[in-house]
């Protein structure tokens, strides 16, 4: 059966009950991983005064220009994912691995012109995120999901959770959704499912309290998301002198991200109406956005390299849909709330906050080099628009209270012996939130290894990333947080061509 397909309005919400955006899908879709080819992530990504690498344009737009031959370049990687999960008294490990077309592009160089010494034309892919996750969270938990649908209950008239004659569970759903907001279908929802309580039967009763009696929950929280985000880069860059390079990048972002979550809980107690539940989310969305970059590299003297780039905003539009089931059992029987609707929201705006990087570079002759990049971003500047809605002005709120400028930097080198290539790096991006522990700071190392023959090479890159965090399970007045200790690592082949 064709589910229907329901459009909510989110512009005249209130700010409490409105839907999925939250400062984490701020941060999500404002952070870029290390991707690109296999040179670049072996040093680390430290390419900002050095360029001469396809995956180095994204990093500084002058890198094209030092380039002397045209050159194209494709990346094949291969992620894995290693989760970790402490919930209250329960330790779970989750880890998948997958195959992923990591970058291609090219750079074309032509002769100077109006005293220029060279011009170069470059487009190049990244795969700037991978958004493939899954962890699980299994434990006793001291309180109950019922405290989800409780929070957005109160308030709620009892009459619009109520039945009307012949009305359908679909046909409720989606009036709510139509005439009310999101959190009204999640009161609904609990309602229905005997997790909450009218305080008076009163059908312009707002006030409810908690179903659910006890402290000891047997909870499972099943979390899996897929999707990714990719930048397209259309490249212009100018030899201007001997030791002046200078370049401009427009950028095309798109993403997908889909998260599913899963949440089983049972309970023993006699005094509750349900003693085991299921509670289903989907939620899916769709961006595409616009940046710029601008940036140099000077050449101090042979041997020394200074390069600098500033990244504009990106402006995103995005676009989600949800979908929910909730079935319950207990003294009532087996209730099934599956309503046969998606819910699709108005789009909106997202502006990810800009970033400044510097760089220096020692080259010592045709033996290798030395490079460091230092770059800031401020994560408070995030805006979600339009500006003059209420539930956007909170969130904007929350992001400027919660989250900070960061600091990241970058070190990496190369050691040339004859054909061979040998590379190290090493990164470490402070966390974008002030309390440091919703998201911890990020540490990387990597190793690499090319391989030269006449116009062709071939590189091989080995990344490891450690992060950690302590997301809630949902938004809400259910508070409860699972640790996750991730590692994520990355194997990712090139093969790069002179032209």
């Amino acid at each position: 059966m064709m589910k229907k397909i329901l459009t909510l309005l989110f512009l005249a919400i209130g700010a409490q009950y409105s839907f999925a955006q939250n400062v984490a899908d701020a941060i999500r879709y404002s952070t870029q991983n290390i991707t690109g080819t296999a040179r670049y992530i072996g040093v680390g990504g430290a390419f900002g005064a050095l360029g001469g690498d396809l995956s180095a344009i994204n990093v500084n737009p002058a890198g094209s220009a030092i380039f002397d031959r045209s050159f194209v370049s494709l990346s094949l990687s291969s992620g894995n994912y290693d989760n970790q999960t402490y919930y209250n008294d329960g330790i779970t490990v989750n880890d998948e691995s997958d195959l992923d077309l990591n970058q291609f592009g090219g750079v074309f160089v032509s002769q100077g012109a109006a005293g220029l010494r060279k011009l170069t034309f470059g487009f190049n892919y990244d795969r700037t995120n991978d958004f493939d996750n899954g962890y699980v969270a299994s434990g006793i938990s001291s309180n109950s999901i019922s405290d989800y649908f409780l929070g957005y209950a109160q308030g709620t008239p009892l009459d619009l959770l109520e039945f009307q004659e012949g009305e359908t569970t679909d046909d409720l759903y989606q009036y709510l959704g139509e005439s009310e907001n999101f959190g009204t279908q999640q009161a609904f929802l609990g309602y229905q499912g005997y997790l909450i309580d009218p305080v008076s039967s009163e059908l312009d009763n707002t006030e409810y309290t908690n179903a659910q009696n006890g402290n000891s929950f047997d909870q499972e929280y099943q979390y899996t998301s897929f999707g990714n985000s990719s930048k397209f880069t259309f490249n212009a860059a100018a030899q201007v002198s001997e030791a002046l390079f200078l370049g401009i990048n427009l950028n095309a972002h798109t993403f997908n991200f889909t998260r599913q979550t899963t949440l089983f809980e049972d309970n023993n107690s006699a005094n509750n109406a349900v003693n085991s539940l299921r509670f289903d989310n989907e939620y899916r969305a769709y961006g595409s956005g616009i940046s710029a970059q601008i940036g140099g590299i000077y050449h101090l003297s042979p041997s020394l390299r200074v390069g600098a780039t500033y990244d504009t905003p990106t402006l995103y539009t995005i676009s989600e849909e949800t979908e929910q089931f909730l079935s319950t059992s207990g003294t009532n029987g087996e209730i099934v709330i599956a309503p046969n609707v998606i819910n699709i929201y108005e789009d909106y705006d997202l502006v990810t906050p800009g970033k400044a990087t510097g760089s220096i570079a020692y080259i010592f002759g045709k033996r290798g080099f030395l490079s460091f990049d230092y770059s800031y971003q401020d994560y408070s500047s995030i805006k979600f628009k339009p500006d003059n809605d209420a539930f956007f002005q909170q969130l904007n709120t929350q992001i400027d209270n919660q989250l900070k400028g960061v600091f990241s930097y970058k070190l990496g080198g190369e050691f040339l012996v004859n054909s061979w290539s040998f590379r190290g790096g090493y990164r470490f991006i402070e966390s974008p939130y002030e309390n440091e522990t919703t998201l911890g700071d990020t540490t990387g190392y990597s190793v690499g290894l090319g391989y030269s023959f006449g116009n062709t090479r071939i590189d091989l890159a080995y990344d490891w990333m450690k992060q950690d965090q302590n997301p809630r399970l949902y938004d809400g007045a259910f508070t409860n947080t699972a640790f996750i200790d991730t590692i994520n690592t990355n194997i990712v082949a090139t093969l790069s061509f002179q032209l």
